[in-house]
């Protein structure tokens, strides 16, 4: 079992999407990438904690590989707008990839030249080492499914 933890805006839909993949055992919405310890939503979203919502993946690499996370990761949100998901502004809605190995951090890098290829605008996708994980308040996990929302990409 591999891990990798992704921000693409609210964590909402990246958590659906993923969690629909053959080969994710389990994921979990939560912050990443601030300097408090055990943020809150609240938090989050009205202080300046410097966290990013974001979901943590744990795979089988012998089902689903880490490169395929990655293109899913592409497709579902716009890379190249910074601090945005639709609507939603602010850093904790940026599009960011913690990686956990040097290896994550190389197929990151690689996949988002390749991405690139496909948009415009320049991906303002961060890469950086995973650091603490801050699960989300129970109310956010796996939200759109107890909420009878159908996410898509």
């Amino acid at each position: 079992m591999q891990t990798a933890t992704f921000g693409a805006g609210c964590f909402w839909k990246p958590q659906s999407v993923f969690n629909k993949m053959k080969g994710v055992l389990k994921t979990e919405v939560g912050y990443m990438g601030g300097h408090i310890n055990n943020p809150t939503y609240k938090e989050v979203c009205y202080k300046d904690t410097g966290h990013a919502e974001v979901v943590k993946v744990e795979f089988d690499e012998k089902i689903v590989t880490y490169k395929e996370l990655l293109d899913m990761f592409w497709k579902m949100h716009n890379p190249t707008t910074l601090n945005q998901d639709g609507p939603n502004l602010g850093s904790q809605y940026r599009s960011v990839i913690f990686y956990y190995s040097p290896e994550q951090k190389k197929e990151a890098e690689s996949s988002k030249k390749e991405a690139q290829k496909k948009w415009k605008d320049p991906i303002v996708t961060q890469i950086a080492p995973a650091v603490d994980f801050w699960k989300a308040e129970e109310f956010h996990q796996d939200f759109l499914e107890k909420n009878g929302r159908v996410c898509g990409i």
